[in-house]
C-alpha cells in the first residue's frame, strides 16, 4: 500500500458540507486490491484482537455486529482503514465519529476520508492506520498502544484549556466563528472589523496597564489598602536582613511569596519560625528577586470571579489533599486520588494531578511523616500550602452564599484595578458576612483566571462563566460577523468579486476581497498572484478594517483545503463549464457542479443564492439548499426567471437591452447595457452576464439605486479594475489585448467578442497548462484556428508534467483541422513571443495574448506602451528643432 496525498481539509468541503476538520487520504492498495477482507486468512481476527472497540461502529449498511461483522463477510481494506484511523484518535481521547471511503477512477486508488480534532493528530492516524493494517496484513508484531500514547501526546500539546474551550463552546452556541490564531489559547472571535482577541481569559478589552498591575503584588496590595480594602499587612524584601525585619514588625504567622508569581508557586503559608521563615523566602526567590512577607491569614480560600466588573461566580477552594483508610500510604493514596478521570496533567482536565514537590516534602516532614505512612481512617492531610486547582487542589462552588457586600467589595475591586476579567483570591472565615480586617483579607488580584473550578467544580452548580465574557465582547448581541459574499463558477468569478466589491466599496464599507489576482483591502492591493484559496479568504477576514467580504473561492481551494469560512451571507455561481476536468479525481461536469455547489450550501438559511438559469447545472443546484434563491439570465423570457418571479423571486436579467431587476411582479431598470463601460458598448456578451449577478448582490445588500448606477459607470474595463480581463492598450499601428480566457468557454466568448473587431490582421498568442487533457489542448487548437490569422504558441515555465513539445503538438493538431494553412509560430517564452508580436505587428493589427501570469504581463506591455510614446514625443521635438 501507498499513501499518495494527504490532504486537510478545514471548512466545507466536497465530501461534506458541515463537518469542516476533513482528512482525505488518496490511498493506493496495491496487491490488496482484489482482496476482501473476508478473504484474507486471519485478518478479521487480528484486527479485533487488537482493536475491539470497532465492535461499536456501525455500519452504513445496517449489518448487525458492527463493523467487525462487516470485517468477516467481507469489505475492502480502505473502510478498515477508515474506521482504524477514527478508532486509534477516539481511544486517544479525540471523539471522531464521520467517515467516508470512496473509489477514485483508478483502479485501486481510494479517498479515505475521516474527522479529527487536532490536525496532527489526524495526520498521524491516517499514517498510523495503514501501518497497523499493513503490519496485521504481514503478521508483524507490533503495540497498538505505541500508536494511541502518540496521537494523546499530539492531543495533550494541542488541544484548547478548559478556559479557553469554554469560550470556544459558547461562541459556536452563539453562531460566532473563531479562528485558532497559534497553537496556544491565542483565538480571533469574530470577523473583520467585528472580531475580538482573546489569549484564554484576557480580552482584547484587557487593559494591559492592569495587567502589571496584577502581576505586581505589592503595588496590588498598597492600592487596595490605600483605597480601604482588607488586605494583610506585608511588606517587600530583597535579602535576609530585611527579612528578620518584616518578621519583628509583622509578628508570626506569617507568608512569603514572590512578586509576580502564579499558580500558587513560590508562597509558604502559615510560617511560624525564622528558619521557615528563610527557607520560604528562598522558595519565593526562585521566581523573583523581591519577596513579599505579609501575615498569614487564618480562614478558608475563595477565589471571586469577576467579569466586566460584575461578579459571576465564587469558588471555595480546598488544598490537595488525602484521607486516610489506616491501610494504605500516603503515596499510595496520592495515587489513588490522581486515577480520578477528571484530574490530569497540568491544566488539560478539570483537576490537575497531585505531584510530589518541595512544598509537599516539606509538610509531610513537619509532621514526622513520609510518603510510606498510613494515616488512620478518616484523618485529612493537607499536601499543599495553598489550594490552588493546578497544584491538585479542588473547589466548590459558593456563589450563591456571598454577602452583598462583599459583592460589591469584589466588583470596586475590579474597577479600581480597571480589570475587566479577574479573580481575586480572599481568604475569610465566612464568605456570607461582609469582611473586613477582623475576619479575612484580599490576598491577591490576578488577571487572566483559570475558569475550569467555576465550570467543573468538585462539588455545587457549575457556572457557564464564558457566557458573561462573550456578553462583554458583544453586548445585546451584537454581530461578530460581516456581510460576506461568496463568488464561484467557472467563468467570470474575479471580475464579479471585483464588480461586487467596487459597488461595495462605493456605497462607503471598508472592502476586502480576493481572487485570482490578489488580495486588495479597501482599495489597496496587498498581494499578487492566485489567491482564490482558503487562507487567502482568511486573510481578508482577519483584517480589522473590513466590513464587508467578497471571496473568491476558486475549485483548487475547495478540493484542497475547504472553503475558508463557515458560512456566507449571499453566494454567486456564475456557471459550470468544460475546465479541470481529468484534475483532482473531477472527471465530470456534474462533478464539477458538486464541487462548486459547496459554496452556495455555506449560505445562511435567511441568505441568498445567487444562480445562473441559463445554465442547467447551477440551476439545479437550488434543490438542495434552504436558504432563498436569486437568479439570473441573459433573457426576459427565461422560463425559470418567469416562474421563479410570479413565485415571488427575485431576479436579474435584460430586457429590452435594459440591465434589469424584477421582485415578484415589480420591475427596476437599472441602465442601458451599452452604457456600461464593462460591456465594451454592448458587445462583449460574457461581460453583461457578469454584471447580472453582481447587480443582484447589490440589490439584496440595499445599496442604493444611485450608488449602483454610478459604479457600474465608473467601473471601467482596465488593468486597474479588471486586470487581465479584456485590457485594450491602443499602439501607434495597432492595438494588443490582454485577457485571461483559458479554457472552451472562455475561447468561446473571445471568439463571438472578436467577430465584432475589424482589424487588417488577428494575432492570438494562445498556451494551455501540461496537466490538462490532450483534447482540452487540441480544442485550444480548434478555437484559435477560427479566431485567428496568425496565432502564436507559448508555454507556461511550468508545464505540470508534459514536455512543451508535446503540448505544442496538440494544440497545432487542433488548429490544423480546423485550418491546415494557419499561420503557426512556437516561441516557448511569455514576454518573447509578446516581443516578437510587437515587433512584427502590421498596420491595423489586433493581438490577442491569452495569460497566466497576469501583473507581469500588464506590466510589460505597459512599458512598451511608454517606449513607444517616449519615442513618438522625441519624434516630435525633433521635428520641432528641424523647424527652428
Amino acid at each position: 500500500m501507498e499513501i499518495i496525498k494527504i490532504k486537510v481539509l478545514r471548512g466545507p468541503n466536497f465530501w461534506s458540507g458541515y463537518r469542516k476538520k476533513l482528512i482525505v487520504m488518496k490511498l493506493d492498495l496495491g496487491e490488496y486490491e482484489q482482496l476482501p477482507t473476508n478473504m484474507i486468512n486471519g485478518f478479521a481476527e487480528s484486527l479485533e484482537a487488537v482493536l475491539p472497540s470497532l465492535k461499536s461502529h456501525q455500519c452504513s449498511e445496517g449489518v448487525e455486529g458492527g463493523f467487525l461483522q462487516r470485517v468477516k463477510e467481507g469489505t475492502w481494506l480502505g473502510h478498515v482503514i477508515e474506521h482504524t484511523a477514527l478508532e486509534l484518535q477516539t481511544l486517544a481521547g479525540m471523539d471522531c465519529g464521520f467517515g467516508r471511503t470512496r473509489s477514485t477512477s483508478v483502479k485501486g486508488i481510494y479517498h479515505v476520508v475521516f474527522s479529527y480534532v487536532i490536525e496532527s493528530a489526524g495526520i498521524y492516524a491516517a499514517k498510523a492506520a495503514v501501518d497497523l493494517v499493513e503490519k496485521l496484513l504481514k503478521d508483524l508484531t507490533f503495540n497498538v498502544n505505541d500508536y494511541i500514547n502518540e496521537l494523546q501526546l499530539l492531543y495533550k500539546k494541542e488541544k484548547l484549556g478548559p478556559s479557553t474551550l469554554s469560550i470556544v463552546e459558547e461562541a459556536e452556541r452563539r453562531n460566532i466563528p473563531y479562528t485558532r490564531l497559534n497553537n496556544n489559547s491565542l483565538l480571533m472571535l469574530g470577523q473583520g472589523c467585528n472580531q475580538k482577541i482573546i489569549c484564554a481569559s484576557t480580552a482584547g478589552t484587557t487593559s494591559n496597564v492592569a495587567v502589571d498591575l496584577a502581576s505586581d503584588k505589592d503595588a496590588t496590595r498598597k492600592l487596595l489598602y490605600q483605597s480601604y480594602i482588607p488586605v494583610p499587612t506585608g511588606r517587600l524584601i530583597d535579602d535576609v536582613i530585611e527579612l528578620q525585619k518584616a518578621v519583628i514588625e509583622i509578628g508570626f504567622p506569617i507568608v512569603t511569596k514572590p512578586i509576580n508569581g502564579n499558580h500558587g508557586n513560590g508562597i509558604t503559608t502559615h510560617i511560624t519560625t525564622i528558619e521557615q521563615a528563610r527557607n520560604g523566602f528562598h522558595e519565593a526567590q526562585k521566581i523573583s528577586k523581591s519577596v513579599i512577607v505579609e501575615r498569614f491569614i487564618n480562614g478558608f480560600d475563595y477565589r471571586f470571579l469577576v467579569i466586566n466588573y460584575k461578579l459571576v461566580a465564587v469558588a471555595k477552594r480546598t488544598p490537595a489533599m488525602v484521607m486516610g483508610d489506616d491501610a494504605s500510604t500516603i503515596n499510595e493514596l496520592i495515587n489513588e486520588t490522581n486515577n480520578d478521570p477528571r484530574r490530569g496533567e497540568d491544566h488539560e482536565n478539570v483537576l490537575s494531578k497531585i505531584k510530589l514537590d518541595a512544598a509537599t516534602q516539606s509538610i509531610l516532614a513537619e509532621r514526622n511523616l513520609t510518603l510510606n505512612s498510613v494515616l488512620p481512617i478518616g484523618e485529612i492531610l493537607f499536601l499543599k500550602d495553598t489550594a490552588n486547582l493546578s497544584s491538585g487542589g479542588t473547589a466548590q462552588d459558593v456563589t450563591d452564599i456571598v454577602h452583598p457586600g462583599n459583592i460589591f467589595m469584589a466588583e470596586r475591586i475590579a474597577r479600581l484595578m480597571n480589570l475587566d476579567i479577574c479573580g481575586i483570591d480572599i481568604m475569610a472565615e465566612d464568605i456570607n458576612i461582609p469582611i473586613t480586617d477582623k475576619n479575612g483579607a484580599v490576598l491577591e488580584v490576578n488577571a487572566g483566571p483559570g475558569f475550569r473550578m467555576h465550570l467543573s467544580p468538585s462539588k455545587g452548580i457549575a457556572r457557564n462563566v464564558a457566557e458573561p465574557v462573550l456578553n462583554m465582547l458583544y453586548p445585546d448581541n451584537a454581530s461578530a460577523r460581516i456581510p460576506l459574499v461568496a463568488v464561484t463558477g467557472t467563468n467570470g468569478k474575479t471580475t464579479v468579486t471585483r464588480l461586487i466589491a467596487h459597488f461595495a466599496q462605493a456605497d462607503g464599507h471598508h472592502t476586502g476581497y480576493a481572487t485570482t489576482d490578489g488580495i486588495n483591502i479597501d482599495g489597496t492591493s496587498i498581494c499578487f498572484g492566485d489567491c482564490s484559496g482558503p487562507a487567502s479568504a482568511a486573510t481578508v477576514l482577519r483584517d480589522p478594517i473590513v466590513d464587508f467580504a467578497v471571496l473568491e473561492c476558486a475549485r483548487g481551494g475547495i478540493l484542497r483545503a475547504g472553503l475558508g469560512f463557515d458560512k456566507c451571507n449571499i453566494s454567486v455561481v456564475t456557471n459550470v463549464n468544460d475546465d479541470h476536468l481529468g484534475l483532482d479525481d473531477i472527471n465530470t461536469l456534474e462533478q464539477m457542479a458538486r464541487v462548486k455547489s459547496v459554496v452556495p450550501q455555506s449560505t445562511f438559511d435567511n441568505g441568498y443564492a445567487i444562480l445562473n438559469a441559463d445554465d442547467d447545472l447551477v440551476y439545479e443546484m437550488k434543490n438542495d439548499l434552504d436558504c432563498n434563491i436569486a437568479l439570473f439570465s441573459m433573457h426576459a423570457k427565461n422560463e425559470r426567471i418567469k416562474t421563479h418571479c410570479s413565485e415571488g423571486g427575485l431576479a436579474a436579467f435584460i430586457e429590452n437591452k435594459y440591465f434589469t431587476i424584477q421582485k415578484g411582479e415589480w420591475k427596476t431598470r437599472i441602465t442601458g447595457v451599452a452604457q456600461v463601460p464593462l460591456t465594451f458598448s454592448g458587445k462583449c456578451e460574457y461581460m453583461v452576464k457578469n454584471i447580472l449577478p453582481a447587480l443582484l448582490v447589490a440589490s439584496i445588500s440595499n445599496f442604493s439605486m444611485a450608488t449602483i448606477s454610478s459604479a457600474l459607470k465608473s467601473f471601467i474595463p482596465s488593468p486597474t479594475f479588471t486586470p487581465g480581463r479584456m485590457n485594450l492598450f491602443q499602439f501607434k499601428k495597432f492595438q494588443l489585448m490582454i485577457d485571461y480566457a483559458h479554457n472552451p468557454d472562455g475561447f468561446l466568448h473571445m471568439k463571438k467578442y472578436l467577430e465584432h473587431v475589424k482589424a487588417n490582421q488577428k494575432t492570438g498568442i494562445i498556451a494551455i497548462p501540461g496537466d490538462r487533457r490532450a483534447e482540452d489542448m487540441k480544442n485550444l487548437g480548434r478555437y484559435a484556428a477560427q479566431m485567428f490569422d496568425k496565432i502564436i504558441i507559448k508555454h507556461d515555465k511550468d508545464t505540470r508534467g508534459r514536455s512543451k513539445e508535446e503540448i505544442s503538438e496538440f494544440i497545432s493538431s487542433g488548429i490544423r483541422e480546423i485550418n491546415g494553412y494557419a499561420s503557426v509560430i512556437i516561441i516557448s517564452d511569455k514576454i518573447e513571443s509578446i516581443q516578437y508580436a510587437i515587433d512584427n505587428a502590421d498596420e491595423g493589427e489586433f493581438i490577442t495574448v491569452f495569460v497566466d501570469e497576469v501583473q507581469n504581463t500588464l506590466s510589460y506591455v505597459q512599458q512598451q506602451i511608454d517606449m513607444e510614446n517616449q519615442m513618438v514625443d522625441l519624434e516630435v521635438a525633433n521635428a520641432k528643432n528641424i523647424k527652428l
